[in-house]
C-alpha cells in the first residue's frame, strides 16, 4: 500500500470514529438526562460515561479498528484504560464549565447541557490515537 492509500485508509478510519464517537456521545448525553433525574449532575456525567462507553467499544471492535491480535477482553480493559483519561477530561471540562465558568460568565440557561456536550467532545483525538495505538492494538505484519 502505497502512502497516499495508506493517508486515505487512516481518514476513512476516523471517519469512522468520529460517527461512531458521535453516536456514542449521543447515548452518553442522554442517559445522562435519564441518570439525573436518579443522582446528581457529576455523578451522572460518570455513569453516564460508562453508557457511552460501551457503547463506544462495541463499535468502534466491528466498524472502526481491524482486528488485532487480542482478546475482547484485553481489548476491553485497555480501552477502558484509555478512557479513564478521556472521563477525566469530560468531568473536570463539564464541571468547570457548568460550575464555575458559566455562572461567571453570566449563563445559566441550559449551562450543564452545553458543558457536557463540549466536556463530550474534548478527548476525541487523545481517545482516537489511544485506541488506535493501544486499545486495538494491530496485528503486526
Amino acid at each position: 500500500m502505497n502512502k497516499l492509500e495508506r493517508a486515505g485508509s487512516e481518514q476513512s478510519r476516523f471517519i469512522r470514529f468520529l460517527a461512531v464517537g458521535g453516536f456514542a456521545a449521543l447515548m452518553n448525553v442522554s442517559a445522562r438526562y435519564l441518570i439525573n433525574f436518579a443522582v446528581s449532575y457529576s455523578a451522572a456525567i460518570v455513569l453516564a460515561y460508562l453508557v457511552g462507553m460501551v457503547t463506544a467499544f462495541i463499535l468502534s471492535k466491528f466498524l472502526v479498528f481491524e482486528r488485532s491480535d487480542l482478546r475482547a477482553s484485553t481489548e476491553f480493559i485497555r480501552f477502558g484504560i484509555v478512557n479513564l483519561a478521556a472521563i477525566a477530561q469530560v468531568w473536570l471540562v463539564s464541571m468547570g464549565l457548568a460550575e464555575w465558568f458559566f455562572p461567571w460568565i453570566g449563563i445559566d440557561r441550559f449551562r450543564h447541557d452545553i458543558a457536557h456536550v463540549i466536556g463530550v467532545a474534548v478527548p476525541v483525538f487523545t481517545s482516537y490515537f489511544g485506541h488506535r495505538y493501544y486499545s486495538f492494538a494491530a496485528r503486526q505484519a
